[in-house]
């Protein structure tokens, strides 16, 4: 029987982790992700789980210590944010590439330099070729219930990679929310036990984690990772499926809102997309076929899935809260781009980079977006394909 609690979206990242109750956790603070470790330290002192806490000195080190877990055998966690990724950059392939289905918390931040605390995604977008699975939420009931069928994606014995869930850095990590939290037991029972086939401590199979790949060999073992990521497809959608049946949640690698006769859409990630469905409302009272898709799942890429839902719009915006320094628009745009290519009719596209460093989005921009869609289905003008919203003029 599920309960209501007001929770933070930081506080409900740690609940999942407490009724998961993994075997290690590797920590180190950094802005926004710091609760998270704080919380779940809690509850270690408590003797609310029997997990291993051990609090290192860098996110370099936090990262390995998941691995060594991962790799024995064990479920291994860990949080993070913004500089601190970035110092586990070199980790993060080594996890995807050694099949480690470490869960890793990322409250998004604005990436250095200069330096800034608040929410983008540009370092969780920096890591999106590393090899993880990626999936963002909304609000702090999304990011619960991704956190809950993490494991469980992870540890399908045809994917094995490690996932990243993600959620806005401040916008959600600390703002407090009505969540609907799983009882324990049934958290535990949807996670279920960790049986690994292959790890360090089993004494019966001698195996090497992360040896020195030569040329022979590395090829093809970069070719099943990616397999890898194409069979997390399936994973991700069975695991939905479940906890639907579960909770009467429904997911998938994006929603789609108010889409069925949309004329324009936005696509976007993370919390924008409460404000642009709100826009959408507005914009719909007054006859205009208006929608939005909210990519939930980035990697893997749902790329046919994507296209499929854009393929009867006129003309389309993709919202990156990331840039992607290509001199042609951020990484969400470069991806849909590429997803429409294989459509005989396609949507007219542009590309708007805003949010980032926490600069704010409002209702009104979301609307002078749609605005700009309209004109553009309209004319057939598409103008500057790539471009900034938010940005204040130059004196």
């Amino acid at each position: 029987m599920a309960h209501l609690d007001r929770l933070s979206g930081n506080e409900a990242v740690a609940v999942a982790m407490r009724q998961i109750d993994p075997d290690v956790m590797g920590a180190f603070p950094i802005t926004p992700s710091t609760e998270i470790p704080q919380y779940f330290a809690q509850y270690v002192a408590d003797g609310l789980v029997h997990t291993e806490l051990v609090t290192v000195e860098s996110e370099h080190s936090s990262m390995s210590v998941c691995m060594g877990a991962a790799a024995a055998g064990g479920r291994a966690i860990s949080a993070t944010s913004s500089a601190g990724l970035a110092l586990m950059y070199e980790l993060l392939y080594v996890a995807a590439s050694s099949r480690l289905p470490i869960v890793l918390a990322v409250s998004t931040r604005a990436l250095s330099g200069p330096i800034n605390i608040n929410n983008d995604h540009s370092d969780a977008m920096g890591a999106r070729d590393a090899g993880w699975i990626q999936i963002y939420a909304e609000n702090n009931q999304e990011v619960y219930d991704n956190y809950v069928q993490a494991f469980p994606i992870a540890e399908t014995p045809e994917v094995r990679l490690p996932v990243m869930i993600c959620q806005d850095g401040f916008i959600t990590s600390h703002a407090v929310e009505n969540i609907e939290l799983l009882e324990d037991e049934e958290v535990k029972g949807f996670v279920g036990e960790y049986n690994p086939e292959h790890y360090l401590l089993n004494s019966r199979e001698p195996l090497a984690v992360g040896p020195y790949d030569v040329t022979h060999y590395y090829m093809e073992h970069k070719k099943q990772e990616a397999e890898a990521m194409k069979n997390a497809k399936a994973a991700i959608l069975e695991q939905a499926r479940r906890f639907e049946a579960l909770t009467g949640r429904k997911y998938g690698f994006f929603e789609e809102y108010r889409m069925e006769d949309a004329e324009e859409a936005i696509v976007v990630i993370g919390s924008t997309a409460g404000t642009a469905k709100a826009t959408v409302d507005m914009l719909r009272a007054e006859g205009r076929k208006v929608g939005l898709v909210k990519v939930r799942v980035f990697r893997p890429f749902p790329g046919e899935e994507l296209a499929r839902a854009l393929k009867h719009c006129r003309a389309v915006a993709v919202m990156d809260k990331s840039e992607g320094f290509s001199a042609c628009g951020g990484p969400l745009f470069a991806e849909t781009r590429s997803a429409l290519y294989d459509l005989e009719s396609r949507p007219k596209l542009i590309n708007i980079v805003y949010g980032l460093g926490g600069r704010d989005v409002s209702t009104k921009d979301i609307a002078a977006v749609y605005d700009r869609l309209h004109h553009l289905a309209q004319t057939g003008q598409v103008g500057e394909v790539y471009t900034h919203m938010g940005v204040r003029e130059e004196v």
